[in-house]
């Protein structure tokens, strides 16, 4: 039995930007070890396995080294993959079952917006290493405020000395300039998870959203992750649960002809 997956560019609307996550949607569970092996083969960021159940879908998402807990760009390309190949109509919400509870999905005309839990960033000291790895002396542990977003976008961290750093990742952000449309900008390094620096990270700002809402005294915002490949979010925070906003365009379409024989 051939399997397919798609690959689609999250937090855009064009390809070849935002983040690119592959998605398989399988007939029934599969071995983590296999799982990890097609994440491998498919060298994303995230590779995201869907498994159909009565009220919604099972969902897990793997790096090319680990499975994670929580993914925003991949949970947005499945949503979106669910809609445009019929398996889900335009008006049905899309429900995902993970390792970090029920997140939702709900189309607004060309965008998608997730239902993700707010994690507030909490004071404390750096672990060792980490200002060295970065460049810069942070302001919290693991979620990093820089001068400007000029800083932010020019930095060039070592990423051997953050691999060290006790901590799956780094958030580095700023506030804009005043020059564009956004609130602030960011980006995130995940050399531990296999992903140097990933490109659009959706669950980064369950933590950015609630920490420039505090700062900015504003409950929706427009936030930029200045990869490389950039991509944009539209935040709005609600109680305990961070809504985020993007739109996702499908790039590849493909099957897996070896080594698919999922348990």
């Amino acid at each position: 039995m051939s399997l397919r997956i798609t690959q689609v560019d999250a937090f855009t609307n064009r390809p070849f930007a935002g983040n690119p996550a592959g998605v398989c949607i399988l007939p029934k569970a599969a071995e983590p070890a296999w799982m990890l092996n097609v994440a491998r083969e498919m060298n994303l960021a995230e590779t995201a396995f869907l498994v159909p159940q009565r009220d919604g879908y099972d969902l897990r998402w793997f790096t090319p080294a680990v499975e994670v807990d929580l993914c925003g760009h991949a949970t947005l390309a499945s949503a979106h993959v669910l809609w445009e190949d019929g398996h889900l109509k335009p008006d049905v919400q899309a429900r995902f079952h993970t390792k970090s509870g029920l997140l939702t999905a709900e189309r607004r005309d060309s965008w998608i917006e997730l239902d993700f839990p707010a994690t507030p960033a909490a004071a404390a000291p750096p672990p060792p290493g980490l200002n060295d790895a970065i460049g810069a002396t942070p302001q919290f542990d693991y979620l990093i405020e820089l001068e400007s977003e000029e800083v932010v976008r020019r930095l060039d961290p070592d990423m051997g000395a953050i691999a060290r750093v006790d901590a799956r990742g780094v958030i580095v952000t700023s506030r804009t300039n005043g020059k564009n449309r956004y609130d602030f900008v960011s980006r995130f390094f995940a050399p531990q998870a296999g992903v140097p620096e990933d490109p659009v990270t959706g669950s980064a700002h369950c933590a950015l959203a609630p920490y420039w809402s505090a700062k900015l005294a504003k409950k929706e915002l427009v936030a930029y992750q200045a990869s490389p490949r950039g991509g944009e979010l539209r935040l709005r925070l609600v109680g305990d649960r961070v809504k985020i906003g993007g739109q996702a365009v499908t790039v590849l379409r493909g099957e897996l002809t070896a080594g698919n024989m999922a348990s």
